[in-house]
């Protein structure tokens, strides 16, 4: 019996997946998908991705600057940004805060995050977060608001476990992912354990994050010829998950399926 199945963040428009998204959608529908989150990094790939939720209805567009990519920010982004949420019912991300990657300039980082953040909670847009090593900055900046009253996602939340508590009480939703298997995550796994039942979520964030031995359905990238995350492995993330938490596959695809669907509700 195939379960009801749930991505809530990943980048199907990846230029690494060489065209192949319809064949991906039909593996992942194949593993019971039902819905997945497409997340835009920038200008330039905003395009793929709304064609993407216009072709297949599993994919539930979400359009917003990735830190890493606020160096091909046009001075018509606001407008561009409006444009996309305008066109289709979609969610806002992938943004945040970056603290860890190299040479990665902080500065503007904020400024950026803050505009977009704030044009989700003005209309009640579910948003994809990301966040290395601003933990801290993180939460002030979301607790001084304003924030979409449906919640935000912390996708592959690596913060620590004692803040979950307080990231709730904002609004804030869980997502694991399946490379959180690898033994080395240990850290990650444990503060997974805390996340409450109500707030956990599940994702590949495929292309990246590679499951354990690359998971049931390999996958490379055409050009390079390395390993990437299929997202139909998305059914191993859930079973890795039901392990982590001690519970069934059965209930926490139920679970997950609410939680998913009260965030994501009317997109």
């Amino acid at each position: 019996m195939k379960h009801r199945l749930f991505d809530a963040h990943n980048h199907l428009q990846d230029d690494r997946f060489g065209g192949r998204q319809s064949e991906l959608l039909h593996a992942c529908e194949q593993e019971g998908l039902v819905r997945m989150v497409v997340n835009g990094s920038c200008e330039e790939d905003w395009p793929h991705v709304a064609e993407l939720a216009c072709q297949h209805p599993q994919v539930l567009p979400s359009f917003g600057y990735h830190p890493w990519y606020l160096h091909r920010c046009t001075s018509q982004w606001r407008e561009n940004l409006l444009r996309f949420l305008d066109q289709v019912p979609s969610a806002v991300g992938e943004i945040g805060l970056d603290r860890w990657k190299p040479a990665l300039p902080y500065e503007g980082q904020e400024e950026m995050f803050i505009a977009q953040f704030t044009i989700a909670a003005e209309r009640n847009l579910p948003v994809s977060i990301h966040c290395l090593q601003a933990w801290g900055r993180m939460f002030e900046i979301l607790k001084a608001g304003p924030r979409p009253a449906r919640g935000f996602l912390l996708h592959s939340y690596g913060g620590p476990s004692e803040m979950i508590e307080s990231f709730v009480k904002l609004g804030a939703y869980f997502s694991l992912p399946g490379n959180y298997a690898n033994e080395r995550k240990e850290r990650q796994r444990e503060t997974f354990r805390h996340v409450p039942l109500d707030r956990l979520l599940i994702e590949t964030d495929a292309p990246d994050q590679l499951i354990p031995d690359d998971g049931k359905h390999k996958l490379a990238d055409q050009t390079s010829g390395k390993p990437i995350n299929h997202p139909a492995n998305i059914a191993s993330v859930y079973e890795f998950a039901a392990k982590l938490r001690g519970v069934t596959i059965e209930s926490l695809a139920v679970s997950v399926e609410e939680n998913f669907l009260r965030l994501f509700s009317g997109l």
